[in-house]
């Protein structure tokens, strides 16, 4: 199967190099022929890396640990729904489903393109391929994962213990599909500059891969956050680390490409800029997947140094020069139509939300490379948390205002009759919002800003649901939810849209809140000592520990703890939050190993629209270091007496039922850290709202819908034209 693997990927490494040239021969020698080969060979290559990809899924399901990367990443303990996961876990898997995801998306992009732009699209195949040659090739001739030993070891290393979250199965596959499909706007935008057709068609015609990069972008890293929140025992859901830092820039940049290509359909403006974002995102995708990969950044998500760093800043280069290139080449051809008609229009609203975008991706982008920036002076630094929220709570503040505003005014430019009939409602909202939190209570000024700013939107859009119902039931007499789908139905970009917004609204509301209004305390407590944070009091009740093996192997010690929490008195629920303890060391000696391994923060929470009550431990292993070195020295005088191995097996086994033991009735001390956060559940009900506009608006309309637009555009042009 190795072979077989291995084979698929030089195929798919000609394939790719073959696409490349076709392409730019069918560019240069306006061959249509050729065109259309380069496309197929793209088909060819996501039907090749199919191939591959399903040989190395099934190497990890049948625990064959000839293959390096199996032996490294899986173990015969692993449960199957890890073994899945497990194929992106290491360098190699995560390349190939970086180039399978690419070749796939691509061919979706080429076939749905193959009888438009016959000028452009032979470039963007060609840079398509290119990209795929570049990944391929650092699986053909730097790390592959068909690479075998010989001798196969009868066991894997299993897969790290941070990873088996369930987050884990879907966040790196929704991370690359975000990055590969941003490389299809890339490209076709090098395609319309290289053939000088600038006008709105390539962007049409993408449109849609922008969006969908833009929704699986999010949607990792939004699964990012809450593996993180869930799994990694800090508190947090997002901690500023540079490898979320690169996922977030081009989630960035592209938002502000979504949203000011409507400048450039509407009103054939902002062309340059449009071209300059799409071309900046493309490559900070690709900068995203290079710092994984770099070791040049400290970060828990990273792989570490390795040798394919170097190549990836090769191409991170040539990419830059490539579209500063092409940019300055066909400037002139890039002048905008027309200009901002006024300073109160949508349009300027839609430019100004588009520096507030640059602007918040610039200072993440300065805060993550600030460390080689500072080092290239003379002195390495970082910047941490601090640093980012003092810069980037007023952008988004900014941001939240700009998307509550835009919507409610006119295109061109707007009237004082319109501003007042258009944003007087939601404007009283959001004043009575802080009217009534700054008499509850709240006195924290960016809190109520974003508050107040969402109020305003999320009243915004209610106005403007309202409004097209009511003439929607005007119209057709519907009730009002027929009337509601019906004039979603009907223009799903639009409405889709403004459930982004609300969802983007409510999120930023929870991370405000959450923010702004935590409470966190670090206690160490013994058997019935507690503590209050907030109002709930957490009482330590017992300790708890276990050892948990599959299939008669011991996987992992769990040492914990049995909390009760109660707040005035009355208990809202029992907490169980423990540590995991994996081995790290042979099966049977010694027994501190167990212990010396990786770990795992089993976080216990209870979850609530209001607020929750997070905890985690850190057990104190020294009391029961004593113990775990007598049975370690007698395991050791076992085996130099060459006793058995399964006898060796079973003092192992009683010892660390012994230490297991120890730990509850000992009634140890351990360490707490407890976390009231007010409203984290809205930041993940603000996602879904988010994904779901996101769905809508990216949801084909239906064919009558379409010609309805049509004919209504017509009729528009025929009445401007008689009144000419």
């Amino acid at each position: 199967m190795a072979t077989l693997g291995r084979a698929c990927l030089i195929v798919a490494f000609v394939l790719a190099l073959y696409g490349g040239v076709a392409g730019l021969a069918a560019w240069r020698l306006h061959r249509r022929d050729l065109a259309a080969s380069a496309r197929r060979a793209m088909y060819a290559l996501a039907v090749v890396l199919t191939i591959a990809m399903a040989i190395l899924e099934i190497a990890f399901l049948r625990d064959d640990c000839s293959f390096t990367t199996v032996a490294n990443g899986s173990s015969t303990t692993t449960p199957l729904f890890y073994k899945m996961s497990a194929v992106w876990s290491s360098q190699e898997g995560s390349l190939l489903l970086w180039a399978w995801l690419l070749a796939i998306w691509s061919s979706v992009a080429l076939f749905l393109t193959r009888r438009r732009m016959r000028d452009v699209t032979p470039v963007a195949t060609a840079v398509l391929s290119g990209f795929g040659l570049f990944f391929v090739g650092l699986l053909v001739f730097a790390v592959s994962p068909f690479t075998t030993v010989a001798a196969a070891p009868a066991e894997g290393a299993g897969l790290m213990p941070l990873l088996r979250h369930p987050g884990m199965m879907m966040h790196p596959p929704m991370l690359y599909s975000g990055y590969t499909l941003f490389t299809i706007p890339f490209a076709f935008a090098v395609g319309a500059l290289a053939a000088g057709k600038v006008d709105s068609e390539w962007i049409t015609a993408t449109r849609r891969f922008a969006l969908a990069a833009w929704l699986f972008l999010g949607i990792g890293i939004v699964l990012g956050a809450r593996w993180s929140y869930a799994e990694l025992g800090w508190g947090g859901y997002w901690a500023w680390d540079p490898v979320e830092n690169a996922s977030l820039l081009p989630w960035l940049t592209g938002t502000a490409f979504i949203h000011s290509i409507m400048l450039q359909e509407k009103r054939g403006m902002l062309r340059i800029w449009n071209v300059a974002l799409v071309l900046t995102t493309g490559i900070l995708a690709i900068l995203g997947t290079f710092l994984v990969r770099s070791g040049i950044l400290d970060s828990i998500h990273a792989f570490g140094a390795s040798t394919v760093g170097v190549p990836f800043l090769v191409l991170i280069g040539v990419l830059i020069a490539l579209a500063i290139g092409m940019v300055a080449w066909r400037s002139p051809m890039l002048r905008s139509e027309h200009r901002i008609d006024s300073l109160l229009s949508r349009e300027a609203m839609f430019l100004f939300n588009n520096l507030v975008f640059v602007g918040l991706a610039f200072v993440v982008f300065f805060g993550t490379f600030y460390p080689l920036i500072s080092e290239a002076l003379g002195d390495r630094r970082n910047v941490g948390p601090p640093w980012f929220n003092r810069i980037t709570v007023p952008l988004g503040i900014a941001l939240v205002g700009l998307a509550a505003v835009a919507p409610l005014i006119s295109w061109r430019r707007a009237t004082l009759a319109n501003l007042r009939r258009n944003v007087a409602g939601p404007l009283a909202c959001g004043v009575l919002v802080l009217v009534v939190l700054v008499a509850a209570g709240v006195d924290h000024l960016a809190a109520l800003l974003l508050f107040g700013a969402a109020a305003v939107l999320i009243a915004g859009v209610v106005q403007e649901f309202w409004r097209g119902t009511r003439a929607r039931r005007a119209m057709a007499a519907e009730p009002v939810p027929l009337a509601v789908l019906s004039l979603v139905r009907r223009n799903r970009r639009r409405y889709g849209g403004y459930l982004v917004h609300v969802g983007i609204a409510v999120l930023f509301v929870g991370i405000a809140a959450s923010s702004a209004f935590q409470n966190a305390y670090d206690a160490r407590m013994r058997p019935g000592d507690s503590t209050t944070v907030n109002g709930y009091r957490v009482e330590y009740v017992e300790p708890v520990s276990r050892v948990e093996t599959i299939e008669g192997r011991i996987e992992r010690i769990v040492l914990g703890a049995r909390l009760r929490v109660t707040k005035d008195g009355e208990e809202i629920g029992p907490l169980e939050p423990s540590k995991g303890y994996y081995p790290a060391s042979a099966p049977f000696a010694p027994v501190s190993g167990m212990f010396d391994g990786e770990a795992t923060s089993e976080v216990r929470m209870i979850a609530g629209l209001r607020r929750d009550v997070w905890t985690a431990v850190s057990p104190e292993l020294e009391p029961l270091r004593a113990e775990m070195r007598t049975f370690d020295r007698a395991i050791r005088r076992m085996a130099a007496a060459g006793e058995p191995s399964n006898r060796q097996a079973l003092a192992f086994r009683v010892g660390l039922e012994k230490v297991v033991q120890s730990y509850r009735e000992s009634n140890p001390p351990a360490t707490f850290r407890v976390i009231v956060s007010p409203l984290v559940a809205w930041i993940w009900i603000g996602a879904l709202i988010v994904f779901s506009g996101g769905l809508i608006a990216l949801w084909p309309a239906p064919d009558t819908a379409r010609r309805r637009a049509a004919a209504g555009y017509a009729a528009k042009v025929a009445r401007d034209l008689g009144r000419a």
